[in-house]
């Protein structure tokens, strides 16, 4: 009874008792709403919402790529809610859209370990975040690809890119595979509608702001007050793995911090070697976007050089690419419902505890 795959209706009733798990952690810790707006890049996203929603960018710090914000100012248009609340509403409902993609892509079994295994993805969806969003985007993109609709894969691609900047690699997907199919007005169409949504996205930047690429000079001019936080020429990305190593040597971190983040890291190696399998040479070759994506993707992640975090936001970082390391891993993942019923309870509750600060709780201390 317990092995057989859960359904979607299953997958939805899992996701609803998360959302009341975390809920309920939240509440009893700090507030769910006082989480959220303290709660990571929270305050940015909610300072160029503002802007956007009123279209006026005097005195305000562009830090992030902005299509998150976009779409927050967009929720607070059409539906009359506060900014926060609609922080709260686009990363809820893009977070409940992406895990049902993974599961169209991927099959439920993925999509239930994606959903409730990932500290960061719970934080993202329930308290704000730009990674639900990216996702939605960027599987609504492959699954359109799938279903021979290649424009609309290149704007939700393209649309993704906006949100999250590696979400780019979807594009590159699309394109090198629309070449090597010979889809040569596909892929000009698909370079049109990409190419459009760039311009859209960059001319607010240079107009108000003399900067085009202000959102990318943004990740490489920041100072946050500590000294060599990139890797040692100031890149953002370098020799695989080097910013993980050399981060974690020079910024210290809990213990329970690091079996944390070491045990992601473990996870994504080991899906990335199983994406190798010849099970897998198949699916591959017939989705050969997917498989570029995910390559350049995992590639991007593990070269990231930022010390400061490359070691302490691995979690956060592979999210885009975890429906394909659980994929990969599929084989090996326990096949019982009660031990997704198990992480829909208490993986939620955790992750509630790990955004308020293990520490600032009272038993720990």
């Amino acid at each position: 009874m317990w092995k057989t795959e859960p359904s979607v209706r299953e997958l939805f009733i899992l996701v609803v008792l998360a959302c009341a798990s975390f809920g309920i952690a939240a509440s009893l810790l700090h507030g769910w709403r006082n989480l959220a707006l303290n709660f990571g890049d929270n305050g940015a996203y909610l300072e160029v919402a503002a802007a956007i929603r009123h279209w006026d960018f005097h005195d305000v710090g562009v830090q992030h790529f902005m299509g998150y914000p976009y779409a927050i100012a967009a929720a607070s248009l059409f539906s009359h809610l506060s900014l926060s609340a609609s922080l709260l509403l686009v990363a809820g409902g893009a977070s409940l859209i992406g895990i049902f993609l993974v599961a169209r892509l991927f099959g439920t079994w993925v999509a239930a370990f994606f959903a409730f295994s990932n500290f960061a993805w719970l934080q993202a969806s329930l308290l704000g975040g730009s990674e639900p969003l990216a996702v939605a985007l960027g599987m609504g993109a492959f699954w359109s690809f799938r279903r021979r609709n290649p424009l609309l894969a290149a704007l939700l691609g393209s649309l993704a890119t906006i949100v999250r900047p590696l979400m780019f690699f979807t594009l590159i997907g699309i394109g090198i595979t629309l070449l090597s199919q010979k889809r040569y007005a596909k892929f000009l169409g698909a370079l049109a509608v990409g190419l459009i949504i760039g311009l859209l996205y960059i001319w607010p930047l240079a107009h108000y702001f003399g900067d085009p690429l202000l959102t990318i000079h943004s990740y490489t001019s920041r100072d946050y007050g500590a000294a060599n936080v990139t890797g040692p020429h100031g890149h953002l990305f370098g020799w695989p793995f080097h910013g993980i190593v050399v981060g974690t040597l020079l910024y210290t971190a809990p213990w329970t911090n690091l079996v944390l983040s070491f045990s992601w890291i473990a996870l994504v190696i080991a899906g990335a070697v199983a994406m190798f399998s010849r099970e897998l040479r198949e699916y591959w070759r017939a989705n050969p976007a997917e498989a570029i994506f995910c390559g350049l993707y995992l590639l991007a992640t593990f070269c990231y050089d930022y010390l400061i975090w490359a070691r302490g936001n691995f979690m956060r970082f592979s999210i885009p690419a975890l429906p394909f390391v659980f994929f990969a891993l599929l084989r090996w993942l326990p096949k019982d419902r009660r031990v997704l019923w198990a992480l829909a309870v208490i993986a939620p509750a955790l992750a509630a505890c790990s955004a308020f600060g293990i520490r600032n709780i009272s038993f720990f201390h």
